[in-house]
């Protein structure tokens, strides 16, 4: 199979397919059990070609977080056993506890692994490194400033190339390792990450999920279709395809006497959580809204899954998939016929357990056998 240069895949004319990634910590095992069902699918659309790569079939790769590690690994070229194996070593080195880190005053966990980490397996790559097969966006937020920084590859977007007369470095310039520990600077869990920015100074940055973006499905879409960032990207249900895949999520059930009752550490944290939440959720009610989408969801039970609801004309925008599991007992007997307790899923859902990461890819291997389809990806998108 001839593949595609990163030219042809971010500037050239025909349909273009976009892969978003969520955060979400450990859970980001789940979501490669759905790439790897993915790429066995796509790979015998070409053959069974066994060099061939996700990277030879999206034209941008979206990473938020976690989702940030797997898309550069992606894009690299890393088939999704390896970013398993990545993923393995990691759950055990990553997350190791510490009885004298608890998250309060200091972090919870060390970034010297992670870092050690991105230095083995990304070494000294740039965003603008030619190793990179095709589109890259990571989601990164600059709490300094309280701005999202969305970094991607693109030599036509505005930052990627040196501006005459400013001292500011080039995107393109920046270090995939450091732009990717940034994303993953999850407050509480690690400290921030310090990327110098211009020749005297310095931006302080914290996990892109601290926006709202640890779904990056919408962030991309607007990347990849408005005239600032160099894409121009056409719509169209036969133009665009957009594909998010998640590292599951769990429904609030709580007894209001409870809330009331949480010390004020505890309701600012759940605050927060929830608020990620609710974007996540607007997110998909939009992208449904504007598309076709054989795997829509039923958004609540007043508005529905929005399948009459297509926005404007009613010719949809783009063609739109995404794939996650729901840590609810009912949700997982009705969908996968998995007998789960609640006290299980309350754990699975947790981002910091490494003891969780077989029973995580197990799931996500037992989701995407039901969830996709190869009539998903139609045959206007194919290579």
């Amino acid at each position: 199979m001839a593949n595609k240069t990163l030219n042809e895949h971010l500037l050239s004319p025909g349909p273009k397919r976009i892969l978003a990634l969520d955060g979400g910590g450990i859970r980001g095992m789940l979501t490669l059990g759905y790439l790897e069902s993915m790429e066995k699918m796509l790979r015998e659309r070409v053959g069974g070609d066994p060099d061939f790569r996700l990277c030879d079939y999206f034209d941008l790769i979206v990473g938020t977080s976690t989702g940030a590690i797997i898309a550069s690994g992606l894009t690299l070229g890393f088939s999704v056993k390896k970013l398993q194996g990545i993923y393995k070593s990691l759950a055990a080195d990553v997350f190791d506890s510490n009885f004298f880190r608890r998250g309060l005053f200091i972090p919870k966990f060390s970034a010297k692994p992670l870092l050690e980490a991105l230095e083995r397996n990304f070494g000294d790559v740039t965003l603008g490194s030619e190793q990179l097969r095709t589109g890259l966006l990571i989601i990164t937020k600059r709490l300094d400033t309280g701005s999202i920084w969305p970094l991607h590859n693109n030599p036509k977007g505005k930052y990627f190339n040196p501006r005459k007369g400013r001292t500011t470095i080039p995107n393109r310039d920046y270090l995939l390792k450091d732009i990717v520990r940034a994303s993953t600077a999850a407050p509480h869990y690690f400290e921030p990450e310090q990327i110098q920015i211009a020749n005297d100074k310095y931006g302080a940055f914290v996990d892109g999920g601290v926006s709202p973006h640890n779904n990056p499905s919408l962030q991309a879409l607007l990347i990849a279709t408005t005239q600032g960032y160099g894409f121009n990207w056409p719509f169209g249900e036969d133009q665009l395809l957009l594909t998010s895949v998640g590292t599951g999520h769990q429904n609030f059930h709580l007894d209001p006497k409870d809330v009331f009752d949480m010390p004020a550490v505890e309701l600012a944290g759940r605050s927060l959580l929830s608020i990620m939440e609710d974007t996540n959720w607007l997110q998909q009610t939009i992208l449904q809204w504007v598309s076709s989408s054989p795997t829509s969801c039923q958004i609540d039970a007043e508005i529905g899954h929005l399948q009459k609801d297509i926005l404007g004309n009613g010719q949809p925008l783009i063609s739109y998939l995404r794939y996650d599991v729901s840590f609810e007992v009912k949700w997982m007997k009705d969908n996968l016929g998995l007998e789960m307790s609640k006290q299980e899923l309350n754990s699975l859902e947790k981002m910091d357990k490494p003891r969780n990461i077989e029973q995580l890819s197990e799931i996500g291997k037992k989701a995407a056998s039901i969830q996709i389809k190869p009539a998903h990806f139609p045959a206007v998108f194919d290579l």
